[in-house]
């Protein structure tokens, strides 16, 4: 390879993360602001640029954890963009990654030299996103769509105790679609995914519902 080459040269590496939680009954987004041109004022997805010292998911980790404090991601790579022209000043090949997080006992650093701040969106009510983060953040959603109906990975968003109900507007709100009650309550105890933990609980008024937890060590299964 000619490294004067200038074919080879003014490119980069970003690594960027949909990182995905539970708030309130409701799927929602990790965005940060920026402080920096270009983009200036406006959200995106966590990321930044890769060091060439490091790996992509370390970069991944090092990156979620300066400009939001989280760490403890669980993260699945999931896609590659490569347009040409996503950045304005050189080259930038994006790596993307799926992390979904427990945000209950998750504190966010709201402010760093790059970022204004940082928050979580609906997945419904996105604002317009810096570079192609739309794009990405669309691709993600699809990816997580495919996650939790392969895998057990709701249990890092529901690692306590949790209602039937609530697991079940879980996947309806990601998957878009209707579940009947009955039959959504006895696919998931069939699959052995979940334990009855003998407790229950009332919530608004209403007769009152029991405890779930996800069993430990439970092997990724197909649900739907």
């Amino acid at each position: 390879m000619r490294i004067g080459n200038k074919l080879y040269q003014n490119q980069g590496i970003h690594v960027i993360s949909a990182i995905f939680t539970v708030i309130d009954n409701q799927v929602k987004v990790l965005l940060i602001k920026r402080k920096n041109k270009p983009y200036e004022n406006m959200w995106g997805l966590v990321g930044g640029a890769l060091y060439n010292n490091e790996t992509l998911e370390d970069g991944t980790i090092r990156e979620i954890f300066e400009k939001t404090g989280l760490s403890k991601v669980n993260l699945f790579q999931f896609g590659t963009y490569d347009e040409i022209d996503k950045t304005p000043d050189m080259r930038m090949i994006a790596v993307c990654y799926l992390g979904v997080i427990d945000a209950s006992k998750a504190t966010l650093i709201k402010e760093n030299k790059n970022t204004s701040d940082a928050s979580w969106f609906n997945i419904n009510s996105v604002p317009e996103l810096a570079f192609n983060h739309n794009k990405i953040l669309n691709e993600g959603i699809i990816k997580l769509k495919e996650k939790i109906t392969e895998s057990n990975i709701l249990k890092t968003l529901f690692p306590n105790e949790f209602t039937m109900p609530e697991i079940q507007r879980t996947y309806e709100t990601i998957l878009q679609k209707q579940f009947d009650r009955r039959n959504f309550r006895k696919k998931i105890i069939s699959l052995g995914l979940v334990e009855d933990v003998n407790k229950t609980i009332s919530q608004n008024g209403s007769k009152p519902a029991k405890l779930y937890r996800f069993k430990a060590n439970v092997a990724a299964k197909k649900i739907f």
